[in-house]
């Protein structure tokens, strides 16, 4: 009895030769929770296609109600005040925390920064220090936020 081979061709099937591994290139990836650029990590070799969080503490920080208020408030504060001018990320976090004493709103800074740095990564606004665009994630003391 003759054996029917690879697609019917009478011939034997070929051996299984495993694939090579594509090797995934390391670019750096920005963090769905908090918008920072983060680099590939060894720990990370066997799966840096899926990794989509810069730290166990943003995997654990899912992004929310008041970080979507956020984000609203900075574009309706930029809306407001005209193509280039710009804004403090202080003023998104008074907008949503209030107005009337320093602890209602201090608490939302970082996360205004956050959702900052979400809309820059959505192609949305410009991080601005010193009249100039920078990098969110590694930008450090006061910032400003600007419309593209």
């Amino acid at each position: 009895m003759q054996k029917l081979g690879y697609k019917g061709q009478g011939e034997a099937m070929p051996d299984k030769v495993r694939k090579v591994e594509r090797v995934t290139p390391h670019k750096d990836k920005i963090c769905k929770t908090c918008g920072r650029a983060f680099s590939w990590r060894k720990k990370w070799e066997k799966d840096w296609d899926v990794v989509k969080y810069c730290s166990d503490g943003c995997r654990g920080r899912q992004v929310g109600e008041a970080d979507a208020q956020l984000e609203a408030a900075i574009l309706e504060l930029l809306a407001e005040r005209g193509r280039d001018k710009t804004i403090c990320p202080s003023e998104a976090a008074k907008f949503v925390g209030g107005k009337d004493e320093r602890r209602d709103w201090e608490g939302l800074m970082e996360p205004a920064r956050a959702a900052a740095r979400r809309l820059v990564a959505a192609g949305r606004i410009n991080i601005m220090q010193g009249g100039k665009v920078v990098d969110g994630s590694t930008a450090k003391g006061p910032i400003r936020l600007k419309l593209r």
